[in-house]
This record gives structure tokens, C-alpha cells and sequence, in this order.
């Protein structure tokens, strides 16, 4: 039994289910719990304002968490090298657990800090958590990363056992340090116009995220396959920002819905299988970033690298920032985003489809909005989406799939209730009018909503005109 280990906690803000922190205090006498701020090494994708809000909020549920066993999280900055150096030197700690990362830069960090601190004569331990499956795990029958979701997926789900999550564990001894910083030290509380808004629809943390993992399992998933599509309802679980963050893990997830279905009524059972699927799209996320890292800035289908984009408008991105399109859907999804953190997944598409289809904008500019606008914001997840969207990415829609944002409306938002929530000054209209105010100029005018930048008819057809004259190879 060797004596102290540190626990670095990064985005694994939880003591339930926890390999790292269970490894640890299973085999040492003293642990010290450290939190490690060095969003330098994450670079060029360091936290945006939102991720930085939630990771405020969450470290602060993680220290009451921590409290309440009497232990203190050990809140530092800096290079990470030197600094766990320094904390290593003075804990006498002869080991360090963390859970993995999946990001390229992460990755490379990582490998970095556990060769260098094994050549110290230390004990290095990086451990899965935050996935039901290591990306590098699954191949193709010739041995290759998958690039369709659904053969992914059917391997993966065969895969899936039903051990259950790991219990919540304490150390013998919480070890405590001097020099511990203050949260507001960290300066991740963004200056933002939008950020009541987020402590309004949040509660960042582990309790959070039990919270509404219970409140999706009562309400929502029994109607979960069609209510996932409605952006009026609370149909989805709204979990992905505590997944990012760690503060539950799929394992969890997965583990409650099965037992709540086994408690019901047969008839009456709800079937988990399309929520884990859309779990499933998120470990696929993973498996493509890990064996394509280039994919953020990338291409992941070299043929765009010819398309033609138009030219970078300001404007327009403004525009389409700020809910200003003059696209009802699209203008919803964007006051949502930019008030909650947040927006309803097929309106994203939606949103996303309009800014590289009807705009034709490039792809990055939206990814980097939602990567600083999301509270959500997932490296893997925000890269498969863009380029499935745009149509460039792997196992993507047709490039012939634009969404249209009226039809889809009156689809999905048949009564305008969503609409009408974050577009004030249309509400007064009929719901018909609503999709598409456009058609009444006196009506649109007078109630002070831009007309449509955009015909989206035309933009469509100049998108297909840009997709055909690409090279097919």
C-alpha cells in the first residue's frame, strides 16, 4: 500500500462512477483531489464563454460534493508539468490518476505529462470514464476506423454489458494542501450579456445532471423517438452538457433508464434503444476525432476542398449570430442559443444548414459560434455536426439535402408555440403567418421583423449549381 496519490479531475466533475478517483482510493492510504487549470494546452480549442460558465458552476457543486466528505479540491493554474511537479514534491504523492481525454491536443498533453512524470520515478494511471468505448477499440472487419455511424453502431451495441456504475468511494484520508485557489481565480465567469440567462436554465453539476436524467426517464423518453423532433416540447434529455463535462457518464445513463423500464408496466415500458442510439452518434463523434484529428479545421472529405464558398460576410454571420435572418426557425434556434446556452438539435441542423447551404458561409465560422455559444460545446460532437451538415464530413447528409426552414417549421413547430417563445414580436400573429411572415409585408412591417435576407428557393439552387461543379473525385 503506497501512501498519497493525487486525482486530477478535468472533465470528469463527479464522484460517482469515477475509475480514477475509485483506483486511487482503493490503493493508497492519502488522496488529494486537484483541479488543474491550463486551457492554454488545449489550444487552438480552449473552453468558449459558455464552457466556461458551466465550469465555474460545476467546480463549485464538485467542492460542496467534496466538502461534504470532508475533503477540499485542490484548484491550481499554470503549465501542467511544473505544477503538478510542485504539488507532487509537496504532498509526498508517489502517484497520479486521471481520466482520459479525447481531444488531439489533450492527447498529445497527456502523453507528454505521463512520460515525463513516469521518468520522475512516479506511477502514472490514465483510466476510461467518460465513454462506453475507447475510440481506438472498435475497427472495421479490414481493420479500419469506421466512417458510417450505423455498422459502428451495431458493433458497438453488441458490445454494450450491463455493469453496473461504479459506487460513489472515499479516501481514508483526504489530503489537504496550502495554496489552494480561490474559483474567481481562474477568471472563467465570462462577461456576458447572456449569463443570467444561463444560471436561469442551468444547474451545472452532478446534482444537476441526476436531476434531469430523472426528469427525462419520467416525462420525456416514453415519447422520446417523435418528441426528440419537437422544439416546443421538453423532448430531449438535455444531458450533453453534463456528459461534457463529466458530470454523469453514459454508463449511468444507460444503467437508470434500463431499471426504470424494468419497473413499469410491460405495456406501458418505455424503450430506451432510440436515446441510446443518440448516445451511440456521440461515441461515434469520438472514434472519427481520434482517428481523424485534423477534422476540426478539415475537410473530412477532400473533394470540398474545392467547393466554392462565398466570400466571408460579416453581415450576414452577423445576422445570423444575433436571430436576424429574417428566417423564423432559424432565428428561434439563434435567440435560444444566444439566451440559454442551448438549442434544440434538429433546429441546429436547421440553423447550420441555412448558414452553409442558403448563406453558404464555410462551416468553420458556425462551428466556432457554437463552440463559444453552447454550453454544450464538444469538440467531436461540434465537428461531426458541422460536417454533416455542410456535407463534407463522414457518414454526412447528401449535399442535396437543404433543410427548408419553412417547411420545417410548419413540420415541427405546427402550432408556432417555439416561434412565438423567442420571436416576441411575431407572437401576435396567426400561426400560419407565423412560418412565413414574409408573405404579408404590412403585418412584417409593422411588427419591426426583418424580411428574409435570403430566398431560400434560389440560394438552394446556387448551393447544388457549387456542390455539381465540384471535381467527383
Amino acid at each position: 500500500m503506497h501512501d498519497t496519490a493525487l486525482v486530477l479531475f478535468r472533465r470528469d466533475l463527479r464522484l460517482a462512477d469515477q475509475p480514477a478517483l475509485v483506483a486511487a482510493c482503493a490503493a493508497h492510504e492519502r488522496v488529494l483531489p486537484v483541479y488543474l487549470h491550463a486551457p492554454h494546452e488545449e489550444a487552438p480549442w480552449g473552453p468558449g464563454a459558455a464552457s466556461r460558465w458551466w465550469l465555474h458552476r460545476s467546480l463549485e457543486a464538485l467542492q460542496q460534493r467534496l466538502a461534504a466528505q470532508g475533503a477540499t479540491l485542490h484548484v491550481a493554474r499554470g503549465d501542467s508539468l511544473p505544477t503538478l511537479r510542485a504539488l507532487i514534491a509537496a504532498s509526498g504523492a508517489c502517484a497520479v490518476y486521471w481520466s482520459r481525454r479525447y481531444e488531439p491536443a489533450a492527447i498529445a498533453c497527456d502523453a507528454r505529462l505521463k512520460a515525463a512524470l513516469r521518468a520522475d520515478g512516479n506511477a502514472v494511471h490514465s483510466v476510461p470514464g467518460n465513454l462506453w468505448c475507447e475510440p481506438w477499440q472498435l475497427a472495421t472487419a479490414e481493420g479500419q476506423p469506421y466512417r458510417v455511424f450505423t455498422p459502428y453502431w451495431r458493433k458497438l451495441r453488441a458490445q454494450l454489458t450491463d455493469e453496473p456504475p461504479l459506487p460513489e468511494v472515499r479516501a481514508r484520508t483526504w489530503l489537504r494542501l496550502p495554496g489552494s485557489l480561490p474559483l474567481e481565480a481562474l477568471e472563467l465567469l465570462p462577461r456576458i450579456p447572456w449569463a443570467d440567462g444561463l444560471a436561469g436554465q442551468w444547474q451545472p453539476g452532478e446534482a444537476g445532471a441526476q436531476e434531469l436524467l430523472e426528469v427525462f426517464a419520467d416525462d420525456a423518453l416514453a415519447d422520446y423517438a417523435d418528441g426528440r423532433d419537437l422544439p416546443a416540447r421538453h423532448g430531449t434529455s438535455r444531458l450533453s452538457p453534463h456528459l461534457h463535462f463529466g458530470e454523469i457518464t453514459p454508463r449511468q445513463i444507460r444503467h437508470a433508464l434500463q431499471a426504470r423500464a424494468g419497473r413499469n408496466d410491460a405495456r406501458r415500458r418505455p424503450d430506451p434503444e432510440p436515446y441510446l442510439r443518440e448516445l451511440g452518434w456521440r461515441e461515434f463523434a469520438h472514434h472519427l476525432l481520434y482517428h481523424f484529428p485534423g477534422t476540426p479545421t478539415e475537410n473530412f472529405n477532400p473533394r470540398f476542398d474545392a467547393f466554392r464558398w462565398v466570400d466571408d460576410d460579416a453581415a450576414a454571420l452577423r445576422r445570423w449570430q444575433r436571430g436576424r435572418t429574417g428566417i423564423p426557425l432559424v432565428d428561434a434556434g439563434m435567440r435560444e442559443l444566444w439566451h440559454t446556452g442551448w438549442m434544440h438539435n434538429r433546429v441546429r441542423m436547421i440553423a447550420a444548414s441555412f448558414l452553409t447551404k442558403n448563406l453558404r458561409q464555410h462551416w468553420h465560422h458556425g462551428a466556432r459560434w457554437f463552440w463559444d455559444t453552447l454550453v454544450d460545446a464538444d469538440l467531436a460532437n461540434n465537428t461531426l455536426g458541422w460536417q454533416w451538415v455542410a456535407g463534407c464530413g463522414a457518414d454526412a447528409a447528401p449535399y442535396f439535402r437543404v433543410f427548408n426552414p419553412y417547411t420545417q417549421a410548419a413540420k415541427f413547430d405546427p402550432e408556432a408555440a417555439y416561434l412565438k417563445h423567442w420571436l416576441p414580436e411575431l407572437a401576435a400573429l396567426p400561426a400560419k403567418l407565423l412560418h412565413e411572415p414574409w408573405r404579408d409585408p404590412a403585418a412584417l412591417a409593422a411588427c419591426g421583423y426583418p424580411a428574409p435576407m435570403v430566398d431560400v428557393g434560389a440560394t438552394r439552387e446556387a448551393a447544388l449549381d457549387a456542390w455539381q461543379a465540384l471535381p467527383s473525385r
